[in-house]
């Protein structure tokens, strides 16, 4: 491994997410033990560390380090969690929550960029992690999992997902459109009441084939 290569991870971790407030040591961990650079496409393996949102085509991108970090803390992963994530992506964020979970069902609905992650996952050797091209918008309610992380955004809030949770289960959500979002973590509390708690603002392209705000009518 290059020493600059290790730098620079030591760089994003340090200067980047705990200045973000991200202080839980697993989190820390799984982000600085998942190789990134092993997941950015060739072209943009220079900035693999860097603060910013590196595409990945189709409109897609990875998401910042920092914002990783948030969403990983805020969901608080436990070792026996059953985890979805929607928005494979690289398959970065996936191998982050599969080291800090039990295993990682994850949906892409772009199939060149899922057979991509898989390919990455399978060569950092990731064994608990189900890559599904699928189109996360027509999720059904059944099976439901303890966490479930969305890595784009959602312009209307859509409560599908909150119904995909167990008891005591926690979505990670951004919510809005641009040019402010709020990232909210939403916890169920029981079979019939849920808390929604706002985190932070962020910037996320919208999931695809995502509820839109309406339009008046005159």
């Amino acid at each position: 491994m290059s020493l600059d290569v290790e730098f620079a991870r030591r760089q994003m971790i340090d200067q980047q997410v705990r200045a973000w407030d991200v202080l839980d040591d697993r989190v820390l961990e799984a982000l600085a033990g998942v190789p990134r650079e092993h997941f950015v496409p060739e072209a943009y393996r220079e900035v693999a560390f860097a603060d910013t949102a590196i595409p990945l085509g189709h409109g897609q991108s990875m998401l910042p380090p920092k914002v990783e970090g948030r969403c990983l803390q805020a969901l608080a992963i436990g070792r026996d969690d059953n985890v979805l994530e929607i928005g494979t992506g690289s398959g970065f964020f996936a191998a982050c929550l599969a080291r800090m979970g039990r295993k990682v069902h994850t949906l892409e609905i772009f199939p060149d960029l899922a057979q991509g992650a898989e390919r990455a996952l399978k060569g950092f050797s990731v064994t608990n992690v189900t890559v599904e091209s699928a189109d996360a918008a027509k999720l059904a309610p059944d099976p439901r999992y303890d966490v479930i992380a969305i890595t784009a955004s959602l312009p209307v809030y859509d409560p599908r997902f909150e119904r995909a949770l167990n008891p005591g289960g926690r979505l990670f959500v951004v919510v809005g459109s641009g040019p402010v979002m709020d990232a909210r973590l939403v916890t169920r509390e029981s079979e019939d009441q849920w808390v929604d708690e706002v985190l932070f603002e962020t910037v996320v392209a919208p999931m695809i084939n995502a509820p839109r705000p309406g339009t008046f009518t005159f």
